[in-house]
């Protein structure tokens, strides 16, 4: 079926006062591996679509939204049926505006666009070559990777009809000692899997796994510490994800003024940090469209079809924006600045690698990523978690052997107050929320002092 068709039918058959409807045509290819031997592979293609209904009475507008899969005419017409009905039973929304009208995608008439097997070619064969090596080597690669292609289409009765094709792809290899005493991790995401280099990925597993040749156990404390790229992606989506503007408005969160309002317009980081979302970033394109299946806080299903651009989210050390719905930008007298699938962190005058930021250590701790955050406080947004697959101590320099893994205590916004130095920005890929959630991010390693370990932990 269409995906276009699905739009026009679904629009065609809701009797609610106005409709908008989302149509994505998903696939995806995946090879899994363990033991240096590729145990699975498969192709996976599915539609979803959503129905999000309008009801006007003289009290307000109330809407309904209902999701699922559909691949048939009939099956659209359900979702119709089971939105307008609970747009109709529904109360008036809150967040009600006036809907978009009148824009369209010059491709929206063309073709969804699939992934398949292939997109491994190149891959696939170095992976083989990358298992031999391992083997012969004494170690042993565990790992996983996925590309999709998701279609999105959205119209609506107003006359959006808008079209994005996106790119997902990510990659992650384990690897360990043939005792399995010892683990290291790699990964990183790609729009095709034509930059990643299978054999450049083990034999940065075995280096750190050479690394790991040494163990030294450390206590719980505070330590100089590197984090490269991948934690503190970690750790920068969770500050994307708790700056709304609505909750900030409230007094909830670290974004919040004292008494009511927000600190938009005050310095909250160290000078030169610029934090930002960009729908054109090379490498990390996404929708430059809103895309909302439900309302909250963030989002709200009356914005859908909202032109998206560089948004600066914190500039030269200033919360300069939040997330913002039309109708949280009422409350805060703020632009409208809605969410966007990216995120990008630089600094100012930054410049070289993680291996020069671990070459000016004289001791402390380089870490891999981290993983199982959670946050404590929203009013500092203090985080907790775990670090994973290799804690390295750093001496005179250099990596002088493997350190016990810890839980830490941190805030992100308060680590961009503290950190002393900084490398290049580089397309990075999140070990916590990048498999399923937010693959988007560029951002660069980062020496903060003082780091809080605040227990050793057992995992590996």
């Amino acid at each position: 079926m269409i995906p276009q068709s699905l739009v026009e039918h679904a629009l065609a058959t809701s009797i609610a006062d106005d409709c908008i409807v989302i149509v994505q045509d998903k696939t995806s290819a995946n090879l899994r591996w363990a033991n240096n031997t590729l145990t699975t592979n498969g192709v996976m293609h599915g539609i979803s679509v959503t129905v999000i209904s309008f009801i006007r009475t003289a009290e307000g507008v109330s809407t309904g939204s209902v999701s699922g899969s559909a691949s048939s005419q009939a099956q659209v017409s359900d979702l119709v049926t089971a939105a307008d009905a609970a747009a109709r039973a529904g109360s008036p929304a809150e967040d009600a505006n006036e809907l978009v009208r009148d824009r369209s995608s010059v491709d929206w008439d063309d073709a969804p666009v699939h992934t398949d097997i292939h997109v491994y070619d190149a891959f696939a064969p170095a992976l083989g070559e990358a298992f031999g090596r391992a083997g012969s080597d004494g170690r042993v690669l565990y790992g996983f990777v996925n590309h999709e292609l998701t279609t999105t289409y959205l119209g609506s009765s107003t006359g959006l009809r808008l079209r994005h094709v996106q790119p997902t792809g990510h990659y992650a290899c384990t690897g360990k000692t043939a005792d399995l005493s010892q683990s290291a991790w790699v990964g990183g995401a790609t729009r095709d899997f034509a930059d990643v280099d299978a054999l450049a990925m083990e034999e940065k597993l075995a280096q750190r796994l050479a690394w790991g040749s040494r163990r030294v156990d450390l206590p719980a404390g505070r330590y100089d510490t590197i984090l490269p790229p991948t934690a503190v992606a970690d750790l920068m989506i969770d500050a994307y994800w708790y700056a709304g503007a609505r909750v900030a408005h409230e007094g909830q969160s670290v974004y919040s003024q004292r008494g009511v309002g927000t600190r938009i317009g005050q310095t909250i980081t160290a000078p030169g940090v610029n934090l930002f979302s960009d729908p054109a970033y090379p490498g990390l394109e996404c929708a430059p469209f809103n895309v909302a299946s439900s309302s909250g806080n963030e989002s709200s299903v009356f914005d859908n079809g909202l032109p998206l651009g560089h948004t600066d989210w914190i500039r030269d050390g200033e919360l300069t924006a939040l997330l913002q719905t039309r109708h949280s930008a009422a409350m805060t007298r703020q632009p409208v600045t809605p969410a966007i699938d990216n995120l990008v962190l630089t600094v100012d005058g930054s410049s070289g690698s993680i291996d020069e930021l671990v070459a000016g250590t004289e001791r402390g701790l380089l870490l891999t990523c981290l993983w199982y955050i959670r946050e404590v406080d929203p009013q500092s947004l203090l985080l907790t978690g775990l670090t994973r697959d290799g804690v390295y101590l750093v001496e005179n320099g250099e990596i002088a052997g493997a350190v016990n893994n810890y839980r830490f205590n941190e805030s992100p916004i308060d680590l961009l107050r503290r950190f002393t130095h900084a490398s290049e920005t580089e397309l990075s890929f999140s070990r916590e929320w990048g498999d399923d959630y937010f693959s988007r991010t560029a951002t660069p390693a980062l020496r903060v002092p003082d780091f809080n370990m605040s227990s050793v932990s057992q995992a590996m």
